[in-house]
């Protein structure tokens, strides 16, 4: 990687960490990408390198002062790269704690950070449910007070680390002076959480189903004040939204050196394929799409560190702009690569399937073009410029 894009030396230090940690998981990528539930040498390897640790406060056990978006996004581009599993598993350890980092008492964050830090607990944020994805106004699942606790009862659907997780922060809608939905942390082994794996995906994942039969948990578990639960919701989307583009900037540059190796290497007509037909400009096309897209989710990434919540935008243009490229370099190089890109159990075919859901979840291409179109014609009207 090119030292135009003028990381700073700790930066540095972390990709070169996280691509020693991918290199020593690449060995049980094909095993851990099609699992279902946590693969304990994937998680003890990530464990071991202490990378988890700077999805929290330094006061907490971890890294920087605060959760760093640049630095998880430059952590999950080398991630990425060997497997969809270790990146998603590194990459909940912040969104699902960044809630408690930014909302729970001092108690809790004492109780749980350390043991994400050092990833002795595994992190869950619980949004979604049956019938409600992106409008998530729409939560049936509820929170209410009663003497001293909070009883959580609902239903919570496609859950990242559900099953396995040590915790889950649940967004609940509470009926408080001015309506609103409040967040609120749930053991894992509290007494009415039950969990179901109904799904699965193209990309193989830890998810499962959450029910939630009238928990009660302590007041002290709450996350923020009550009714403030999207404010939490939408802190943690501003910080770690832009590493998804940093997973599909990884994904995109391992299919174009998956590519790469093939091309350069197979004879195809007296030469080798690199320089047959079409060939030579789609890898081209390629590296030209990667390299925009690297150069501004970098930036992207750097302003959400400063700034996360006056960033939210740019975050948003590099997680589509990041994975509509990987999507089409993926396609790409199947494609250059003919029948060998067809074949199970390789990178390549892990690649494929890991970049089609990119598309889709912590905001679909569709939803964060509508949010930047409103943003883009407010700035019309108001004559504040679209930057």
């Amino acid at each position: 990687m090119n030292s135009f894009h003028g990381l700073e030396p700790r930066y540095v230090e972390l990709r070169e960490r996280a691509g020693v940690l991918a290199a020593e998981c690449a060995q049980h990528a094909e095993r851990a990408d099609e699992r279902d539930s946590v693969d304990p040498e994937v998680r003890a390897l990530l464990a071991a390198s202490g990378l988890a640790a700077i999805q929290v406060p330094a006061a907490y056990g971890g890294t920087f002062e605060r959760p760093d978006a640049l630095a998880g996004t430059i952590v999950r581009e080398r991630l990425a790269m060997e497997s969809g599993h270790l990146d998603s598993l590194f990459a909940m350890q912040g969104i699902g704690s960044y809630a408690i980092s930014a909302g729970g008492s001092e108690e809790i964050r004492r109780e749980w950070l350390p043991k994400v830090a050092s990833m002795e607990a595994i992190a869950a944020l619980a949004l979604t449910e049956p019938e409600v994805g992106s409008d998530l106004k729409a939560l049936s699942t509820t929170i209410v007070p009663d003497g001293g606790e909070l009883v959580v009862s609902g239903h919570k659907s496609f859950i990242t680390n559900g099953g396995d997780a040590d915790y889950y922060c649940v967004l609940g809608q509470e009926n408080t002076a001015g309506g609103g939905h409040s967040l609120v942390l749930v053991p894992a082994d509290a007494p009415g959480v039950s969990t179901t794996r109904p799904h699965q995906i193209v990309a193989p994942h830890v998810l499962a189903d959450i029910a939630f039969d009238g928990v009660r948990v302590p007041e002290g578990n709450r996350l923020g004040a009550p009714g403030e639960g999207f404010a939490l919701v939408l802190a943690t989307l501003a910080t770690f939204r832009v590493s998804v583009a940093g997973a599909a900037l990884g994904t995109a540059q391992a299919a174009l050196d998956d590519a790469l190796a093939h091309t350069t290497t197979r004879e195809q007509f007296g030469g080798p394929l690199a320089r047959l037909g079409p060939v030579p400009q789609m890898l081209a096309m390629s590296w030209t799409e990667i390299e925009m897209a690297r150069a501004f989710t970098y930036q992207a990434a750097r302003a959400a560190a400063a700034d996360p919540a006056g960033s939210l935008h740019l975050s948003s243009m590099a997680k589509v702009g990041a994975t509509e490229v990987a999507g089409r370099v993926v396609d790409r190089a199947v494609q250059v690569m003919g029948r060998f890109g067809l074949v199970r159990g390789t990178r390549i075919e892990r690649l494929y399937r890991a970049a089609r859901p990119m598309r889709v979840y912590e905001g679909a291409t569709e939803v964060l073009l509508d949010a930047l179109s409103r943003r883009l014609t407010k700035s019309v009207r108001t004559g504040e410029g679209g930057s």
